[in-house]
């Protein structure tokens, strides 16, 4: 029997439920995507993506083929056939490339010839209306996974994103400390003295490692792996740990905790005053960030119960 002929176009570079269309490649949104892949187990599936985010799909079971962005690569997919093309990218070069596939059926977004920027397929216009509309995206209290499942008119049934790589790292440490949130979201950070001060609370009763892997991914695939639980802002360590089935407790400020599913674990949001909160903004306006209003000994409880657990 003949397989349905996928085509996913996902090179990071514009992140499916923002806006923003940055140079910096989202890593995070390439995992999140692979949840997509429960629905096309039994296709032939290739996956179009940036090379930064290979080791990302690499050896997950149901992508027949990783094909890096380039030249010979859009001239080889524009002489193939497909079924369908799934594009989750927004940057307008690349809605024209998608548009211009033999496929019979295509989900995402699309190319708006007369005014050069990205439109939505029919069944994707709420997330142009998520990307464009701020306080929509504060407001609709649905997960990543859902709305991209709604993309390609299916229903979400929990399903969590699928890392293909397969740490062989043993259990080495209770708590792992997963502080870094990279160049692109600076606001997302926790204090790295607040860190400081929960390992102090947490003092001889479990092990505990800082972040690992920071230039390398496969090592940082092995760092989380290596933790029975995390503690971790909103980056691509949450998405690995969740997809590697860890025990997290998430901090959240300025991002939308809703957006993320998250199957094994406890959200924490500042208790604060402030009316801004999520800004959805890389840098905070106030003198002290939402984030120094998560505190120390919240977390400390967290992780306590979490390790009970």
């Amino acid at each position: 029997m003949r397989k349905e002929k996928v085509l996913i176009i996902k090179l990071g570079y514009s992140e499916t439920l923002d806006g923003e269309i940055g140079k910096i490649t989202s890593l995070g949104d390439v995992l999140r995507s692979t949840v997509l892949l429960h629905r096309y187990k039994e296709a032939d599936v290739t996956w179009l993506v940036d090379e930064k985010a290979f080791p990302l799909l690499k050896e997950n079971p149901y992508i027949d083929r990783i094909l890096g962005y380039d030249l010979t690569t859009v001239l080889q997919l524009r002489a193939e056939q497909f079924d369908t093309v799934i594009n989750l990218e927004k940057v307008p070069g690349l809605c024209a490339f998608s548009d211009s596939i033999n496929a019979w059926r295509r989900y995402g977004f699309r190319f708006d010839a007369e005014h050069g920027v990205a439109l939505a397929y029919d069944g994707s216009q709420h997330v142009l209306e998520i990307c464009l509309d701020p306080e929509f995206k504060k407001n609709k209290n649905k997960c990543w996974e859902e709305t991209l499942y709604e993309m390609i008119g299916e229903k979400w049934d929990g399903e969590g994103c699928i890392l293909g790589y397969k740490p062989q790292s043993k259990i080495a440490y209770d708590i792992g400390f997963n502080y870094d949130v990279g160049k692109k979201w600076p606001n997302k950070a926790w204090p790295k003295e607040y860190w400081e001060e929960l390992e102090k609370l947490i003092g001889g009763k479990w092990t505990i490692s800082w972040q690992k892997g920071l230039k390398n991914i496969e090592e940082y695939f092995e760092w989380i792996n290596s933790c029975r639980m995390l503690v971790t802002n909103d980056s691509l360590g949450l998405h690995i740990a969740c997809a590697l089935n860890k025990r997290v407790v998430a901090l959240f400020g300025p991002t939308v905790a809703s957006e993320i599913y998250i199957q094994n674990g406890e959200t924490l949001l500042p208790k604060t005053d402030y009316d801004c909160i999520p800004c959805l903004k890389p840098k905070c306006v106030h003198d002290k960030s939402c984030m120094t209003f998560i505190k120390p000994e919240t977390v400390y409880k967290s992780v306590q119960e979490a390790l009970k657990q």
